[in-house]
């Protein structure tokens, strides 16, 4: 058997190869995602007077096809219209979803950009060790997340995700949500970028004419992405392999190397 089958290949980037297994990432026993209506699995309906309905049905959302593929525990903490500064503010004190897990992934920014329009600011907003000094910008309140994160479970793993392009002027500014994410990841340890923006496919109406109903994505969409998030820490998992050897002690006093 030719064990570099499950090492990074020369020249390989996230996303060149989507396994139906998403291979590594089937290696964590619990995950909590912190999201909007892409992880909450929201479908747009219309009525007689074309007017727009939006309804979150978490069964068809992309971490509950991941829980069906991997057999690793989805906590899905998204709501359709989430933003940061709700859910650092209100949202998850309200629900009880400062949960324990061993890893995270946060899908943010859309709303809190280009619906709710609140200020993105620089990851200067940021204080990792006193988050109660951060601005209340995307980024400051991003690092409000990871940090309250960190201090239930200092050693559990974090993937950021960055919004998909759309082929609009808004792209502009979906490189810098990108930019700023991937620095954030520099600040918090065990901290991954999965960088949709430049590795995903643009979310273009030719795009929504095939996997989308509405804005939002079909059943289909949403299993696509299901894959491409799978595959992108599978990926990330492949480039550090060291940084995942210990996963089963996370959230113990057990260590291997000191």
């Amino acid at each position: 058997m030719d064990l570099h089958k499950f090492y990074i290949q020369e020249g390989e980037q996230p996303l060149d190869t989507l396994k139906d297994t998403c291979g590594f990432a089937g290696i964590f026993k619990q995950i909590g995602v912190i999201g909007d209506s892409l992880s909450a699995g929201e479908f747009e309906s219309r009525n007689e007077n074309d007017e727009i309905a939006y309804h979150d049905y978490y069964e068809y959302s992309w971490p509950a096809i991941l829980e069906r593929i991997t057999g690793t525990k989805y906590n899905n903490y998204s709501r359709g219209g989430m933003t940061a500064k709700e859910y650092i503010d209100s949202w998850a004190d309200q629900n009880q979803f400062w949960q324990w897990n061993q890893a995270y992934i946060i899908a943010l920014g859309n709303n809190d950009t280009f619906v709710c329009h609140h200020p993105l600011g620089s990851i200067s907003d940021i204080h990792p060790h006193t988050p109660n000094d951060n601005a209340d910008t995307f980024f400051g309140n991003m690092g409000r997340i990871i940090s309250k994160i960190k201090s239930i479970e200092k050693d559990a793993i974090l993937f950021l995700v960055s919004p998909q392009l759309r082929g609009e002027p808004c792209d502009s500014i979906i490189h810098q949500i990108a930019k700023g994410l991937e620095a954030i990841c520099k600040m918090f340890s065990n901290t991954y970028l999965l960088n949709m923006t430049q590795y995903g496919p643009v979310y273009d109406e030719n795009m929504r004419s095939a996997f989308g109903l509405g804005f939002h994505p079909n059943p289909m969409g949403y299993y696509c992405y299901a894959l491409m998030i799978g595959n992108y820490i599978d990926y990330m998992i492949r480039k550090h392999l060291k940084a995942f050897a210990e996963l089963p002690f996370i959230g113990t006093n057990l260590k291997y190397s000191r």
